[in-house]
């Protein structure tokens, strides 16, 4: 058996407007995507991907079963190194904040803001010395 038989390869938003959606996680994220098609784009990210896909694609892979704008259960989290020079950053830049910098009960520094098309979206640093711990090693999070 594999030492690891499942792999994350990506997250993928359904939208009726690629170029809006692109336009704002190219500002988030700070890096250029891959638009293979004018339907689908792709940030790769040294820890993960997030794809962006037009709604006319959905009928290709899973007819009915994808729907632009309509998440209320996810939340997409970006690991940043400094959160305060991030909402200042974002926010200066035009981007409205849901929540202000606070920390979490489980030791993340965190801010929140919506996507165009809703989706809630976080940025965070880990803060505490155990948030610390646990993200050491991971991404580039040193202890």
């Amino acid at each position: 058996m594999k030492e690891n038989p499942v792999m994350f390869a990506s997250t993928r938003l359904i939208t009726t407007d690629v170029d809006r959606l692109v336009a704002f996680y190219e500002l988030v994220l700070g890096v250029a995507p891959s638009r293979p098609a004018p339907v689908f784009a792709e940030f790769v990210t040294p820890s993960a991907t997030l794809a962006i896909g037009d709604v006319r694609t959905v009928p290709v892979f899973a007819p009915g079963e994808a729907e632009a704008a309509a998440n209320r259960s996810a939340i997409l989290e970006f690991l940043v190194d400094d959160v305060d020079a991030e909402f200042a950053r974002l926010t200066s830049a035009g981007i409205e904040s849901v929540t202000a910098p606070a920390l979490m009960p489980w030791g993340n520094r965190v801010f929140f803001v919506r996507d165009p098309d809703g989706d809630l979206v976080g940025l965070f640093a880990p803060e505490t010395d155990e948030a610390i711990a646990r993200f050491a090693g991971r991404n580039g999070v040193s202890a």
